[in-house]
């Protein structure tokens, strides 16, 4: 019976489902980007999960413990190179990070077999997430658009009509006084 066990078999026995984990895993830790089908992708992410984990614990623990933790993920990817990059490079990326050190992308059908294919790569410290070149995004500006302006203008008149009181019409209407001469609005930075 398979109850409570969640790892992916991958149509393989022990040895080579942990050969083909172990590839992956440092085929990942080296380039820090893979493209494989999805059932391996998800079947690599908790493996690589807890290597990465070992490496940063290593980080932080004892020469002994730290050499330990290092010869056990040496033993799981079986690439001492792989290991070294994890160990000296990768894991100071996730000092900061509580898991999550991975992300899958699906691609779609590959066309031979139509099997789902996807990408698997390691998240950064600073990475911000994918960014899809064909999108276009629109850069926010400091203070309000012309439109914006536009509306707010055409919303205080309205609201100035609405209380009796027009702005505009006292600058411009002629003053008369008790003689019934026109007095002219005076122009800003006009002398008399």
């Amino acid at each position: 019976m398979r109850h409570r066990k969640h790892n992916q078999q991958l149509g393989v026995k022990k040895g080579h489902r942990q050969a083909i984990l172990g590839n992956l895993a440092s085929a990942l830790f080296e380039h820090a980007r893979i493209e494989t089908t999805l059932v391996k992708a998800k079947a690599l992410r908790p493996f690589a999960e807890k290597l990465i984990t070992f490496a940063k614990k290593a980080q932080e623990s004892s020469p002994e413990r730290a050499l330990y933790l290092r010869r056990l993920t040496i033993s799981r990817i079986r690439n001492k190179g792989a290991a070294h990059v994890l160990f000296e490079e990768r894991a100071n990326e996730f000092v900061d990070r509580n898991g999550g050190y991975t992300r899958i992308y699906k691609l779609g059908r590959r066309i031979g077999d139509g099997a789902e294919m996807a990408i698997v790569e390691l998240i950064g410290a600073a990475d911000e997430g994918y960014q899809d070149s064909r999108k276009k995004s629109k850069k926010k500006s400091d203070g309000p658009s012309d439109e914006r302006k536009a509306l707010e203008t055409v919303e205080n008149e309205s609201d100035n009509s609405e209380t009796g009181v027009n702005v505009s019409d006292e600058e411009t209407t002629p003053s008369t006084d008790d003689t019934g001469s026109v007095d002219e609005p005076e122009k800003p930075g006009a002398e008399k």
